[in-house]
């Protein structure tokens, strides 16, 4: 049986890539724990990290979706638990050290739109589709909503979140799930030219900036911009911002 991610590096670049094309890329929580643990694993020395998948398309959602659990029902603090695998994951996006650069195919529902806007940069073709489906599963999606909810506008995301409405790639651009919209065919060599570019940066400023972004937003602006003068400074005066 192929592997569910697949993973290699060129020099500073690591790309994962979810490789269960034949289920629309859905997502068990293995899978979910093994992604964690790459991108955990990854941005501990990676400039970049370049995440994808493998087939038409990008992921669909949790392979649970829409299925009724099996056994009794779970007290909170067990469900708790099992939903933590997810948000671990959200986590692990967030907290990398280095950006992630997400490659953005074909579908990409629930999950595969949490984890769409949770990459840092997300190159999109013009053929991908986005949706926030959870109602439609009775399902209230605050799972979904707390990886986009400083990520596009309060408007866009009630829209996703009532509508469920499978939006566009452009409307994706337009909500800020997207960075850039590009053919079908020139999907690749649009994230080559972005992967080459990144990795010309020196890796202190790379991560620099992450931190950065992470940090400051949601402070005031006084408490942002003293942040900026110190990263500024310290990474600036850095010896290996020359290498």
């Amino acid at each position: 049986m192929a592997d569910s991610i697949l993973q290699s590096r060129d020099g500073d670049v690591v790309t994962i890539t979810l490789n269960v094309p034949d289920n629309s890329n859905r997502m068990t929580d293995e899978m979910a724990v093994d992604l964690t643990n790459r991108i955990n694993t990854a941005g501990k020395d990676a400039k970049l990290i370049v995440f994808r998948a493998a087939g038409k398309d990008f992921c669909t959602g949790r392979a649970t979706m829409g299925q009724k659990p099996s056994g009794p029902p779970k007290e909170a603090y067990d469900m708790r638990d099992i939903f933590d695998t997810v948000f671990n994951l959200y986590a692990a996006f967030r907290d990398s050290p280095a950006p992630v650069l997400g490659v953005v195919q074909g579908p990409a529902y629930g999950l595969g739109i949490a984890l769409t806007g949770l990459c840092d940069i997300t190159v999109a073709s013009d053929t991908a589709t986005f949706q926030v489906p959870e109602m439609q599963h009775n399902i209230m999606p605050t799972m979904v909503m707390s990886a986009l909810i400083d990520r596009i506008s309060r408007k866009a995301l009630m829209y996703l979140t009532y509508s469920t409405d499978i939006i566009d790639a452009q409307t994706a651009l337009a909500f800020g799930l997207a960075d850039k919209v590009v053919p079908a065919a020139d999907l690749d060599s649009a994230v080559e030219e972005m992967v080459k570019q990144i990795a010309s940066e020196p890796m202190v400023a790379v991560r620099g900036t992450k931190e950065f972004v992470a940090n400051a937003h949601g402070r005031d602006m006084a408490n942002a911009v003293a942040y900026a003068r110190s990263i500024h400074a310290m990474v600036n005066a850095s010896s290996k911002i020359r290498e």
